[in-house]
């Protein structure tokens, strides 16, 4: 016993010294958690007569924790593990984080978590006086080189009688257990249940009745934490298996938030989210921490046609993607959609003509907090009288790409196209199906590629559902005159315009700058967007197709375009298995007429991720 107690006292006095300089390595032992201060002061009183390194500190939601350190993480586990097998600290004590605590209480007028350690006196030598400067440049051994000396040296220290450590909280009996287990109503049980399930210990139903399953379960779950596997469990046990069971939403702040204005009260992470603003029918509430994780209070009048359009209108956001279930009821409607950044969940409900929800955006593959998170929130969603004001917040945020401050979701990329046939055939630039996930016609039915040839920059595609086209192109494969007025008809701004424009130009040459076969060099200023679109002539027939601008070290005149010929489409349609017109014809329409031929023809194509 004298040789342990004094491989203790060395580690006591030794760990502290030794603790590592990076904060990422400097931990404690938290051994105690009281639900008030005056409990958590006594606590702590009483392991300080006769432990080193006691602090106090708040831990948030009105409870306090006592904490033994700080020591670097190699020490700290070695003494956890000596002090739970020789009593010292209650089983359930573990390693804790500065980051965890809050405000220190204990010892009076301490603040460890702001100020560097001091190294103690080596206990050795208690007359011999040194300076600061000594105490930094002495070496010791760290603390668990000291601990592993116990088996092969033996200490020598003065009769000290072993103190008598602060009495862990007796344990309930067998007998003691099954009656605080009686007084249990059908919530608290449930509860358990739940935090069984969440450990991986229980499987079925969630229904209060602690049949030979969930015994089962109890028993399974205190073998696995060093208890007797009784399966009945005793007060401090399962006040243990609820501590595993929120561990988790430790340093999130849930609260009750009550936002008068959106008439809306539940539970938030309110240390990782603050409120930021109002743009109706959201109440923006926007991370502070470093947890990257959105709140959004909805709440607006309306009847079922607002909610069915809100419902539409949540799906074109940044902050819902498009992957995930999503369900509409005549009343309510949900959304999950998650991609490889974050997942999104939205829960609205519609009741005497008030619309009100929520949607709760965290950061992908932090599962575990984010649905235990979601489930408080869901719990605790209360319904206040009101909603927020149409005229709320000033719309200083206004944008064409943003809806009430949040942004619409966007393709990758997205170039203009043209019907080729009557079934919906689309005819685009290979620049616009590069690595997409999905493509849409004008961002509505989904497009399948028939073919992509990167030597011609020609690519068809087929769209998923049936389509009438307003008007189909047809080819004019004979070679036109130099000079004569063209026009092509495209998306300029990628969609932003809502319909095609027709932009008018000439043909200056039948090859291209270095004498390319089947390449048009035309004198037309046009933007990206416009690449993909159908070049027309005077009669309303296509000639070709817009290429895409080259990306080189030469730069060219803004007024300097290329297309590529209607024959190589024609025949790349006939080798798809796609029916194309390549009638001839000399009839002159129109100005006007060949706009809307050009537009009734003209397809926005988008890329999405």
């Amino acid at each position: 016993m004298t040789r342990l107690f004094a491989a203790l006292i060395a580690a006591l006095f030794i760990a502290p010294f030794a603790f590592a300089q990076s904060a990422d390595d400097v931990v404690w032992i938290q051994v105690e958690a009281q639900p008030n201060l005056a409990a958590a002061t006594d606590r702590a009183r009483a392991y300080s007569d006769n432990l080193e390194d006691v602090n106090g500190f708040a831990l948030g939601g009105s409870w306090y924790g006592i904490a033994v350190g700080p020591y670097r993480r190699d020490d700290a586990e070695l003494l956890l593990r000596r002090y739970r097998r020789d009593g010292v600290i209650p089983r359930d004590s573990f390693i804790q984080l500065s980051e965890r605590f809050q405000q220190q209480f204990w010892p009076v007028g301490a603040n460890v978590l702001n100020i560097p350690l001091i190294a103690p006196v080596d206990p050795a030598s208690p007359t011999e006086t040194q300076t600061d400067s000594e105490i930094t440049q002495t070496t010791l051994p760290p603390a668990s080189e000291a601990l592993e000396q116990e088996n092969t040296a033996t200490v020598e220290v003065e009769t000290t009688q072993v103190p008598v450590l602060p009495e862990p909280p007796r344990d309930e009996t067998l007998a003691e257990a099954r009656a605080s287990e009686r007084d249990l109503d059908r919530a608290a049980r449930e509860q358990l249940q739940v935090a069984l399930k969440w450990a991986g210990f229980y499987n079925a139903s969630i229904d209060g009745a602690f049949g030979r399953g969930t015994r089962g379960s109890m028993a399974d779950w205190q073998g696995a934490n060093g208890y007797d596997a009784t399966g009945v469990l005793t007060t401090l046990q399962r006040a243990a298996l609820l501590k595993q069971y929120n561990a988790v939403l430790e340093g999130l702040g849930l609260q009750v938030v009550r936002n008068a204005d959106a008439g809306i009260e539940m539970v938030m992470p309110t240390k990782i989210v603050g409120f930021d603003r109002f743009e109706p029918p959201f109440a923006h509430y926007n991370g502070t921490g470093d947890i990257d994780a959105r709140v959004l209070l909805i709440s607006q009048a309306g009847d079922q046609d607002t909610l069915f359009g809100l419902y539409d209108i949540m799906q074109t956001l940044e902050i819902v993607p498009e992957e995930g279930p999503r369900e509409r009821k005549s009343d309510s409607f949900e959304l999950i959609g998650e991609n490889g950044r974050i997942v999104s969940q939205t829960q609205v409900s519609l009741q005497s003509g008030e619309i009100k929800g929520f949607t709760l955006i965290w950061p992908a593959g932090d599962e575990d907090r984010r649905r235990r998170v979601i489930a408080e929130m869901t719990k605790s969603f209360t319904r206040l009288p009101g909603t927020l004001d149409a005229a709320a917040g000033g719309g200083d945020r206004q944008a064409v790409d943003l809806v009430s401050g949040l942004q619409i979701r966007s393709p990758k990329i997205s170039r203009s196209g043209f019907f080729i046939d009557g079934r919906g055939t689309v005819a685009t630039t290979s620049e616009a199906v590069q690595s997409c996930g999905r493509l849409t016609l004008d961002d509505e039915t989904e497009l399948d590629v028939v073919v992509d040839d990167a030597a011609s920059g020609i690519s068809l595609l087929k769209p998923r559902a049936a389509l009438s086209p307003l008007d189909v192109a047809a080819f004019n494969t004979v070679p036109p005159r130099l000079q004569s007025e063209i026009a092509v008809a495209g998306f300029p701004y990628e969609g932003v315009l809502g319909s095609a424009t027709v932009t008018y130009g000439t043909l200056a040459d039948v090859r291209g700058l270095q004498g390319e076969e089947n390449i048009a060099r035309l004198a037309l200023e046009a933007r990206s967007g416009d690449a993909g679109g159908p070049i027309l002539d005077r009669d309303g027939r296509v000639l070709g197709m817009l290429l895409p601008r080259a990306n080189g070290a030469r730069e060219l005149p803004e007024d300097v375009a290329f297309a590529v010929e209607s024959k190589v489409i024609a025949e790349l349609a006939q080798k798809a298995g796609v029916t194309v017109d390549t009638t001839a014809s000399s009839t002159t329409i129109k100005p006007q007429d060949l706009r809307e031929k050009a537009k009734g023809m003209t397809v926005l194509v988008s890329c999405w991720e």
